[in-house]
């Protein structure tokens, strides 16, 4: 079941009055989960470059993708390769993706794998070049984000999950075929929430992301979020939620095919793997006790991941 247009809140990173926009991130956690980042620095001449380059390498052949196949959440994952839903009976994502893992590491950087077709000489630095600028936008998020939950802005640096260096962070590009099978129940991305703490949303203007507010809710009301130029797509993920005893909610979506093909681009920024994640105490009280014991990051993600890709 399907429901009218979304209507989001659009949160300005530029606003000087940093008190209004933490209390409108709030507003915006509480209710949707979802919200819109404008003037986050990203340049649009930039994202046509991310995208133009995304083209390039997802049309080449299959034998030349399959030189980065997926290791250690970097590098190419072909069609269907993804099933969020290990109970679905169908059959995978109907998506192509590529990761590219963090840059500020010189003992990882190196997991990353870099195509080299003649095509695309200006991959890397593109990519590379778009990682630092979202990084900067979703670090100021953060920054809102914790101010938003009566922490000090720099709660996250505090407390060592967020490493302004070496970001725990993973850009990822997508490419959805416009054309879709019959025969079967087809979704880009199929139903679900977000690992951890935030993600940044950047497409190309082609329609397919819903959300639903009440997962529990039968039928599921599943809303369209439209494509603002220039505007990011900001949720917060299920490692959020959790830090926040559920007060911030992470919500579920989905990408259903439009029969026109789809690029996006997500950036995915997380805790450092050693980070505990365990209630706020501004989140918890007496009559809300935390509902979800301490976790370390590094495993909280073993585990969810095992879901998704089984035990590769």
């Amino acid at each position: 079941m399907r429901s009218a247009t979304l209507s989001l809140p659009i949160i300005d990173l530029s606003s000087p009055d940093r008190s209004s926009t933490a209390n409108l991130i709030r507003q915006a956690c509480t209710e949707h989960g979802f919200f819109y980042l404008v003037n986050h620095g990203v340049e649009k001449e930039l994202l046509q470059r991310v995208f133009e380059e995304s083209r390039k390498f997802f049309s080449l052949p299959m034998e030349d993708k399959m030189k980065y196949p997926r290791k250690d959440h970097r590098g190419y994952n072909p069609l269907y390769v993804e099933k969020l839903d290990p109970t679905s009976p169908y059959r995978g994502d109907s998506k192509e993706s590529f990761y590219i893992g963090p840059l500020g590491d010189p003992a990882t950087v190196n997991l990353n794998q870099w195509p080299s077709n003649e095509a695309l000489t200006k991959w890397r630095p593109t990519m590379e070049s778009l990682y630092w600028k979202v990084f900067t936008a979703a670090k100021e998020t953060l920054s809102l984000l914790a101010m938003s939950l009566n922490l000090d802005d720099d709660f996250f640096e505090k407390i060592g999950a967020l490493s302004t260096n070496n970001p725990e962070a993973f850009l990822r590009l997508l490419r959805y075929p416009g054309e879709v099978e019959d025969d079967e129940e087809t979704y880009g991305a199929f139903a679900h929430s977000d690992y951890g703490m935030i993600a940044l949303l950047m497409t190309d203007g082609v329609p397919g992301l819903q959300i639903c507010k009440e997962r529990s809710q039968q039928p599921q009301v599943w809303e369209d979020v439209p494509h603002i130029e220039g505007a990011i797509i900001v949720n917060i993920g299920d490692m959020t939620e959790r830090w926040t005893n559920c007060v911030y909610r992470s919500t579920l979506h989905r990408v259903v095919p439009t029969g026109r093909e789809r690029y996006s681009v997500v950036f995915f920024l997380d805790p450092n793997p050693d980070t505990v994640v365990e209630c706020l105490k501004s989140c918890c009280s007496e009559s809300s006790p935390p509902r979800f014991p301490p976790i370390r990051s590094a495993d909280y993600f073993t585990e969810r991941f095992k879901l998704t890709y089984g035990s590769s």
